[in-house]
């Protein structure tokens, strides 16, 4: 989560929502991102998505059964949605997002095999977040 944190710290000095991910595999980092809305221009360039697509191409295919993303804050449904696609076997993640999180919706947007464990580190992703949009405000 720490990997995921400093991603975020780098959207947020780059005046994107401080949202960081991290695809492991192996104890291995294989793919990173962060929030790049602002910079692409892309309403779908969410940190999870950036992540996504950087560890699919590392390891050539475009399932992460045995992989686990590291996100800081929960995911929202389209990017719940396409670790669902890419079948990750694990999510954890940070801060909840009551407002759009993937968990406000039924069915269940993520893969039936897909474990999760939520609030690593919720405080400090959270704060973060939280100090952003006090900040833009």
């Amino acid at each position: 989560m720490r990997e995921a944190l400093r991603e975020a710290e780098a959207a947020r000095s780059e005046g994107e929502v401080p949202i960081g991910a991290v695809v492991v595999a192996k104890g291995r980092i294989i793919g990173r991102g962060h929030n790049m809305t602002e910079r692409l221009h892309d309403p779908t360039a969410h940190a999870e998505m950036i992540a996504l697509t950087a560890a699919t191409e590392a390891i050539g295919g475009k399932y992460l059964n045995d992989c686990c993303l590291y996100v800081t804050v929960e995911p929202c449904p389209m990017c719940a949605a396409a670790l669902c696609w890419a079948q990750v076997g694990k999510i954890v993640y940070g801060a909840p997002d009551p407002k759009r999180g993937y968990s406000l919706y039924s069915p269940p947007l993520l893969h039936p095999k897909t474990t999760i464990a939520a609030g690593v580190l919720a405080e400090t992703c959270g704060k973060l977040v939280a100090d952003f949009f006090k900040q833009k405000r």
